[in-house]
């Protein structure tokens, strides 16, 4: 009986297409799925007459593949990547192999690599990007967790992965257990912040332009031709021109958005973190709102709006909303990465910056021109703190600034929800304050709860406290920050 490369558990969209990619590459894919029928239907349908084994039950299953075993759990994240881990540990040996390729929480990852290296296994946390056409074609692959099993798995993978204009493969190492599922936690945070920011130039140019959708077509598919070229523009000027039997199809979609959870994810962490990630997160916060559609219906009849004032010149103003959505696209990436840095440090993960953007280079839905860019950056600097203060993005916004601020001053007055990119904007020009309103802010915490402050004419790290009202005494909270 021949053996298999590589076994796939899990047999939906992702897990089928990465089947079928790893296989056109020239290695012998194993399934299961449990439901038996799944994988007899792959099998004599997708997969029939290829180098592809089916497989009834997990011990048949292990029973096809090569040592040291590799085996990639395609399956939703949770509770399920553990139960499949549980039944997959008496049947396997020392030194095999366990792959996560769904979008499974970090912290989930670091506690799994922990417990398999107790058993002498391996486990990799592997976020892959792309959806169905990645995982078919090449996706961006980010894996990360035992590194001893990485020379084991790396061939299959960067073989599979999407490659860049120079065919450098759109996957490498990121580093020790939870930091491969992080970086797709990042990835899907400013992703989330990519199509809450083109979905508010969009709704500028629909509500307060009055543009039609086919001017909008226009409009994107111009706009993907120049320094804002990605996927994300690209399919949206698509789907602004999809028709139905004559009719346009944006036009009759609800607008009530969902989402999986990594975007909330990433909201969470940056509170742990203490990073502020106020795009990405707003994006998330504009999903919730979305749902509220009976709540808004009824109040967009009852709530006063401002009197419409339009530009003065229609065209320069398509250009500044261009500008804007740029600069806004820099900030949610400059917040991104300022979280991975944080959790770089935190957990003490030895990750390449720039590696990352080459990683998303390609195969990812965040994939777009600019990345080089960032790669660039930190290639010139691996120290550097934000990427707003790297000469070519400072520049960059330099350029972008007027526009964003015209646009954003003329969504607020004329009543355009805009909640991503006025905290875009927020965020740089509290990042470009010398000083900041929190010694007020501090100088209230010390009044009501003697919580301390410190002060600019002593030394750091000296605390003081007084006593506001007379009444209150000398003696303080301890300091601290949680």
């Amino acid at each position: 009986m021949k053996s298999a490369d590589i076994g796939i558990i899990g047999l939906a969209v992702m897990g089928e297409n990465l089947c079928l990619n790893i296989e056109s590459k020239g290695f012998c894919v194993s399934v299961y799925n449990r439901t038996v029928q799944k994988t007899q239907d792959f099998i004599s349908s997708r997969a029939k007459g290829k180098n592809i084994i089916g497989c009834d039950n997990l011990e048949e299953f292990i029973g096809t593949l090569k040592t040291p075993r590799k085996i990639m759990l395609m399956v939703k994240a949770g509770q399920v990547v553990d139960d499949f881990i549980s039944m997959l540990l008496p049947l396997l040996n020392e030194g095999d192999i366990i792959i996560d390729g769904g979008n499974s929480h970090y912290l989930d990852s670091i506690r799994r690599t922990k417990h398999l290296e107790q058993s002498k296994l391996y486990f990799i946390g592997a976020g892959v990007s792309g959806g169905e056409e990645g995982a078919l074609n090449g996706p961006s692959i980010m894996p990360g967790g035992s590194y001893a099993a990485w020379e084991h798995i790396k061939d299959i993978f960067t073989a599979i992965s999407a490659k860049t204009e120079d065919m450098s493969p759109c996957c490498g190492w990121v580093s020790s257990d939870g930091a491969g599922h992080f970086v797709k936690m990042v990835h899907n945070g400013i992703e989330y912040g990519d199509m809450q920011l083109i979905c508010e130039a969009y709704q500028i140019m629909r509500q307060y332009l009055c543009m039609s959708t086919d001017e909008m077509h226009v409009v994107f598919n111009d706009w993907n031709k120049g320094r804002l070229n990605s996927y994300l523009i690209k399919i949206t000027a698509d789907i602004l021109a999809y028709k139905e039997n004559g009719v346009i199809v944006i036009d009759n979609i609800l607008d009530q958005a969902g989402q999986k959870g990594t975007g909330k994810w990433a909201g969470v962490a940056s509170f742990e973190l203490g990073v502020p990630l106020t795009t990405i997160s707003e994006a998330v916060y504009a999903r919730f709102l979305s749902t509220l559609k009976n709540e808004r219906m009824y109040a967009s009849k009852i709530l006063p709006s401002p009197k419409i004032v339009l530009p003065e010149n229609k065209v320069a103003f398509i250009s500044s909303i261009k500008n804007a959505l740029y600069a806004a696209k820099v900030i949610s990436y400059a917040q991104g990465f300022a979280l991975l840095k944080s959790a770089a440090k935190e957990y003490n993960w030895q990750i390449d910056f720039g590696n990352i953007a080459l990683i998303w280079r390609g195969g990812c839905i965040i994939r777009s021109a600019f990345l080089d860019n960032i790669k660039d950056a930190f290639s010139n600097n691996p120290n550097l703190d934000n990427l707003l203060v790297d000469p070519f993005f400072k520049s960059e916004i330099e350029k972008s600034q007027e526009g964003f601020r015209d646009v954003c001053a003329a969504a607020m007055l004329n009543g355009v929800s805009i909640p991503a990119f006025s905290s875009a904007l927020a965020y740089y020009d509290g990042y470009r304050a010398a000083c900041l309103p929190a010694n007020l802010l501090q100088a209230q915490r010390d009044y009501f709860g003697a919580h301390t402050y410190e002060r600019l004419d002593m030394p750091k790290g000296e605390f003081f406290h007084t006593n506001w009202t007379g009444k209150g005494g000398n003696t303080s909270s301890s300091s601290y920050n949680a």
